[in-house]
């Protein structure tokens, strides 16, 4: 941690202001602010980016085809109704919620995204995982997607309590909120082959 957030951090975290949370160092680090707590969130290694980008080119691909709104990386923040800013791996808006707008915002996106994508890394815990779809659902999220990469399936989630496994054989399906996106599991768990 760097001395400007350790001093932030001391000063009084509660009262980290967007402005201050937008302006942390660019030093390779992602960051969430949860509960008045700066977290740095861990590297997550190859596995996981490889994962993240894959599925993000096949989402992109048919988001943007389809003009259905815009796919974001995981150094995108929400800023939750708490305050909280949380960051999925992936994420979805749909248009709907764009509308008006020449641009996207420079800062946090007000809300959840209608979609977030969480891959699962060995540093997570299920109380961490669980409280963030707890929140992304109260502010708006209506899907969620949790990868598992050691079991190659993925969680679906309507709620914060999951509603299917899917299985190597099985299709991530984008319901009424990326309407006709199918994907193939085996599409993000393929082996390597070269």
């Amino acid at each position: 941690m760097t001395q400007a957030i350790a001093n932030l951090e001391l000063a009084n975290p509660k009262a980290l202001t967007d402005q201050e949370f937008m302006s942390l160092p660019e030093n390779g680090n992602l960051y969430e602010y949860v509960d008045g707590e700066l977290i740095v969130v861990a590297n997550s290694g190859v596995e996981h980016g490889y994962l993240a980008l894959t599925l993000g080119y096949f989402l992109t691909g048919f988001v943007r085809n389809h003009k259905l709104g815009v796919t974001c990386d995981s150094s995108t923040a929400f800023k939750m109704k708490t305050g909280n800013k949380r960051s999925p791996d992936l994420a979805f808006i749909a248009r709907e919620r764009l509308q008006g707008l020449k641009r996207l915002p420079k800062g946090f996106f007000d809300g959840a995204p209608d979609l977030a994508v969480e891959i699962i890394s060995p540093n997570n815990t299920f109380e961490e995982i669980h409280n963030k779809l707890v929140e992304y659902f109260e502010n708006g999220t209506r899907l969620v997607w949790v990868i598992l990469p050691d079991e190659e399936c993925v969680l679906v989630y309507h709620k914060p309590k999951p509603s299917k496994l899917l299985q190597l054989e099985d299709n991530l399906d984008g319901e009424d909120v990326i309407p006709n996106f199918s994907l193939p599991l085996l599409e993000i768990f393929q082996e390597l082959s070269f």
